[in-house]
């Protein structure tokens, strides 16, 4: 690798082709490391971009490719589908999440003119989906409402995902999600133990989850995903049995479990560098998940067979499919998703029975 753009690359790629096109110093590009011999480089970091509505739509016929999203095997995105960041950043600090040194705790919106203006763009393109990748999209939730209001009067008629937080999720913003499309709402529940959500700074609670969950099932949501994290260090068991049981508890559709790891630039990383239990040199490029440190008393290979068993008896209650078949027959969108994904039902049971 020549040349490394740190952060938020729009401007400062712009820059280093001019520079490179000139035949200029690198030394003049903010916001880059490069190689000058044997030595490593890093110029002066580039500001973040404030006003994210002076950046261009993505031309997104330039990707020579389709993609979707996928859950648990099933496509269910299957009409065209793209992605949107109609804000970017993040003011929460979970310590597994890189999301706070890249955006440096600040939470920056797009207008909702400039999103709504993106987002007719891509109607009349004849996208049908699209995934709202924002890392807080629900953090002001009257601009939501403000966004969600402008779909419906702009007739968009797309389907649509996102990512919201348990502890800012208000009914009426959830109903005018519904009500302009939203089909999968994810939540970042992570852990049913409060003891475990105050290590991973979360700034959430147990109860904040589940009044969320239930809040967004009489909204009329078509897909409430929780997702978890398991394998804290010195978590035991018996917290990781009752994070499973209280997924079964709240009334989400899936459970998406996950073992922690620690990766380059989230703070867990940081910390166990720093107390010698990581070697960087070693793991730079993969991570690593923290039960296989030694430092919990449940290890690694156990979580992960905990988990997949979890998946699927949590997917295989008759009461959850009683309530999954009544989902489905109200619902259009599930009904859609189910014909588009009759193809690939040996894979979905494979993943039913081993995904994490």
């Amino acid at each position: 690798v020549d040349i490394v753009v740190r952060g938020e690359a729009e401007n400062t790629v712009v820059d280093l082709a001019g520079c490179i096109k000139k035949r200029d110093s690198l030394k003049t590009v903010k916001g880059i490391s490069f190689r000058s011999g044997r030595e490593v480089v890093s110029t002066p970091k580039r500001p973040l971009i404030k006003d994210l509505d002076s950046l261009p739509f993505p031309n997104r016929k330039l990707v020579d490719s389709e993609y979707h999203c996928m859950v648990a095997g099933a496509n269910v995105a299957p009409k065209k589908f793209t992605g949107i960041v109609s804000s970017r950043g993040c003011v929460h600090g979970c310590r597994f999440c890189s999301c706070t040194q890249f955006a440096e705790n600040i939470w920056r919106p797009r207008s909702v003119g400039n999103t709504l203006e993106e987002m007719l763009l891509l109607k009349g393109e004849g996208y049908k989906q699209f995934m709202l990748v924002d890392d807080s999209f629900t953090l002001n939730p009257k601009r939501v409402i403000e966004l969600c209001r402008g779909m419906r009067r702009e007739k968009m008629d797309m389907e649509w995902i996102c990512e919201g937080r348990v502890d800012n999720c208000p009914s009426e913003m959830l109903r005018e999600m519904v009500a302009a499309g939203c089909k999968i709402l994810y939540f970042g529940i992570e852990s049913a133990n409060q003891r475990i959500l105050n290590y991973y700074n979360k700034r959430t609670t147990p109860q904040q989850s589940e009044d969320a969950v239930k809040k967004a099932r009489r909204s009329g949501m078509d897909v409430i995903i929780g997702s978890f994290i398991l394998g804290a260090p010195d978590e035991t068991m018996e917290e990781i049995l009752n994070t499973i049981e209280f997924a079964k508890k709240i009334p989400i559709d899936l459970p998406q479990f996950n073992i922690l790891g620690a990766q380059p630039g989230n703070d867990l990383w940081e910390e166990l560098v720093a107390k010698r239990f990581i070697n960087e040199e070693e793991y730079w490029e993969t991570g690593i998940e923290v039960s296989k440190l030694s430092l919990s008393s449940v290890s690694y290979d156990e979580i992960r067979r905990t988990v997949h068993e979890a998946f699927y008896r949590f997917v295989s209650r008759p009461s959850f499919l009683l309530k999954q078949t009544a989902r489905t027959l109200r619902s259009n969108y599930r009904r859609n998703v189910i014909i588009n994904s009759l193809g690939s039902l040996g894979e979905i049971r494979e993943k039913a029975r081993y995904v994490a």
